[in-house]
């Protein structure tokens, strides 16, 4: 069966490419391509701890089967319902957007605002310019399309779910964002200053745990890709500048290969 392998930030430059499509046997599961891809890039093993695996945009632990034309996403550290009429409701009370234009934090206020709240709360995240002892000149950032659109709603449902909150919005900025320019904003609205607070401290933190989107951090001397968003020193993964590795053989199509004795021959 045909498989795409999906590569994201970091794992994206060390492998040197984004995509690829493979043969894999059938009954093959996260778990056993990954075992080749770290077979395959020894250097890989490193992330095996941290690496996410999502199929059809959606997160699946290793045991996950895969099927023919299946999507597999290996996701590095990222920087970090109901039905009928009242799913309908919900849907209106939140926006979600990813764009490569300055954030306007005004138009995220104005769509929150709402009669019956008596508590409006920000969150804006800004680069800033050091970050672990190096002067950072700016960063960059790059998602999943369409898989992180999926997650920042599964956040915005949760909070009109858990906290009596009137309106959400969220936004993140995509490619270049210079020292000083907003990365991501947050807006919230509810009936009392608590759940404001609150809710608009899940949506951050969420939003840099489960979101697929990476930066790299542009500093003085060189580059590094955020393991998470927070900028811990464990997940620092050294960038490639767009040095590209050399194009390794198929994994998929060496595990096809290897799996085929126990497959009688298929």
């Amino acid at each position: 069966m045909r498989i795409r392998l999906r590569f994201f930030a970091s794992l994206r430059e060390r492998l040197g490419r984004g995509e690829e499509d493979y043969d894999a046997p059938d009954g093959a599961t996260v778990e056993t391509v990954w075992a080749e891809v770290k077979r395959l890039h020894p250097d890989l093993a490193d992330m095996d701890g941290v690496l996410a695996f999502a199929v059809a945009q959606e997160y699946v632990d290793r045991q996950h089967p895969l099927r023919d034309n299946d999507e597999l996403a290996l996701i590095p550290p990222v920087s970090g319902g109901a039905g009928g009429q009242d799913a309908a409701r919900a849907e209106d009370r939140f926006v979600c957007t990813l764009t490569h234009e300055p954030i306007r934090v005004d138009e995220l206020t104005a769509f929150v605002a709402n009669p019956g709240a008596g508590a409006l709360t920000t969150f804006v995240g800004t680069t800033r310019d050091t970050n672990d002892g190096r002067r950072v000149i700016r960063l960059e950032y790059e998602c999943y399309p369409g898989m992180a659109e999926k997650e920042m709603a599964k956040i915005c449902r949760t909070l009109l779910e858990r906290w009596p909150v009137e309106k959400v919005a969220v936004t993140h900025r995509l490619g270049r964002v210079d020292i000083g320019q907003a990365s991501v904003a947050i807006a919230v609205s509810a009936g009392h200053r608590q759940a404001a607070f609150e809710a608009c401290r899940y949506a951050i933190d969420q939003l840099k745990t489960t979101v697929p989107i990476w930066k790299k951090e542009r500093y003085e001397g060189g580059a590094v890709w955020i393991g998470s968003q927070t900028g811990d020193r464990g997940h620092l993964h050294p960038a490639s500048d767009g040095m590209e590795a050399e194009r390794s053989p198929s994994v998929l199509k060496a595990v096809a290969e290897r799996a085929a004795p126990e497959a009688g021959g298929r």
